[in-house]
């Protein structure tokens, strides 16, 4: 019972990282999992976003993103277009960790 109990405690802890939300911005869109448009207003955005300033305070699939200084180092890559309909993500960056939320679920499958 103990065995698996633990083995469900690692299992967790594996599945939880899996969805963390460590980002690398590209230079190119050929380069990214998904392109992303900042829009100016948060009711226009799919996903609310806080950049957090630690990659382990990026845990979940929440909209905290942690931005990473190596694409090898990110669990997704994207791409910066200057256009919304370009864009397979349209989000808006929030003040505080506790706006950062979903408006569109549909798109949440992009950054699993």
């Amino acid at each position: 019972m103990k065995k698996l109990f633990f083995l469900c405690i690692v299992l967790i802890g594996i599945f939880s990282n899996a969805h963390s939300q460590k980002i690398y911005s590209t230079d190119a869109d050929y380069k990214a999992d998904i392109k992303v448009f900042v829009v100016d207003a948060d009711y226009k955005a799919d996903l609310l976003v806080y950049k957090v300033d630690a990659d382990y305070k990026a845990d979940g699939n929440e909209g905290k993103w942690f931005f990473t200084d190596a694409d090898y180092k990110a669990d997704k890559k994207i791409y910066f277009v200057d256009a919304d309909y370009k864009a397979n993500l349209l989000i808006y960056f929030v003040d505080s960790d506790y706006k950062a939320k979903w408006n569109k679920v549909s798109k949440k499958h992009l950054l699993y």
